[in-house]
């Protein structure tokens, strides 16, 4: 067995148990994943350069701090190398559980504090302005954008949750809509009688037309191929409905799910109900948004109150 090989079947080994254990969403696995083997590349290029085998038990402290200084010197942000840090902890801790390596090469190793950013949600005038963009056409198409863009707004749904949608996780009469979040966690989320509307004109106007006589495809929202529409696609989409809306702040698929969590709180949602609605297993998720709607609150005040100009 080739020296790189073991070196890669021992991330095999932490990602499989990652999969059975950990039950992770495909986006996060996929994270470690590439992560990890980045990871590997640096060790087996430091072995070559000294002539040594590469294998994990020869990776020690100092080779740590060189990856993450050589993630440094190749621009990465801060979040990026925060994240790849973290991989690489979870992945040695379980190493050392599993008796396949003595030492944590992170052990005491601080994390990086790089700080939470606020989300950036736009106004409801830019949301209804953007809304607005898709019903200016009739083409299947544009009715199929504008059930999307009103779906995601009413549930503040993830799009990889939106993209996975099948023809059975809405319900049109009762008004809701199921969707399977991170570690495939279910949740039912209501959605209002304009979005319900619009979603139900497009299954029963579009969506035939797109599907192209085609009665086995599952996903709610199609292509013009007929096949399940990707988030790439989605976010081609929205580039070009933002751009026509005359929206001139950036615009990205979080960017809905933002605004629907602001504009709740905003308008008096209970932080717990929204917590639930996002899917959030930590109501700190949440909370970051009070910071978005206490700032709302604060501007309207010194703007009104006459003691405070």
């Amino acid at each position: 067995m080739g020296v790189r090989k073991v070196v890669r079947e021992d991330i095999n080994k932490f990602l499989a148990y990652l999969k059975s254990e950990r039950g992770l969403a495909s986006n996060t696995y996929f994270a470690y994943q590439n992560d990890l083997n980045q990871l590997a590349g640096f060790v087996e290029e430091e072995a070559s350069k000294s002539g040594n085998i590469p294998s994990w038990s020869g990776f020690t402290r100092q080779m740590m701090m060189r990856y993450l200084l050589n993630l440094r010197e190749k621009r990465y942000a801060a979040t990026t190398r925060a994240r790849k840090l973290a991989a690489a902890r979870a992945f040695f801790k379980f190493m050392v559980a599993e008796g396949m390596l003595k030492e944590d090469p992170t052990q005491n190793m601080e994390s990086m504090n790089v700080g939470r950013s606020l989300p950036k949600p736009i106004s409801i005038n830019q949301v209804r302005a953007l809304l607005e963009q898709p019903a200016k056409l009739a083409t299947p198409e544009a009715k199929r954008d504008r059930a999307m863009l009103q779906l995601l707004y009413a549930s503040g749904m993830r799009v990889s949750e939106l993209m996975s949608l099948d023809m059975e996780d809405v319900n049109i009469v009762d008004g809701e809509v199921r969707c399977f979040g991170k570690g495939h966690k279910e949740r039912i989320i209501p959605i209002h009688r304009q979005a319900s509307d619009i979603v139900e004109e497009y299954v029963r106007e579009a969506r035939p037309q797109l599907a192209h006589g085609n009665k086995e495809e599952k996903a709610l929202f199609l292509n013009r191929r007929g096949e399940r529409l990707t988030r790439q696609g989605f976010w081609q989409i929205l580039k070009q409905y933002a751009k026509q809306a005359g929206l001139t702040v950036p615009v990205t698929p979080h960017t809905l799910r933002h605004s629907f969590a602001t504009h709740m709180l905003s308008g008096g949602a209970d932080l717990r109900a929204v917590q639930e609605l996002l899917g959030h297993a930590n109501i700190s998720t949440t909370q970051v948004y009070t910071h978005l709607t206490t700032e709302h609150v604060r501007r309207s005040y010194e703007k009104a109150h006459p003691r405070a100009k």
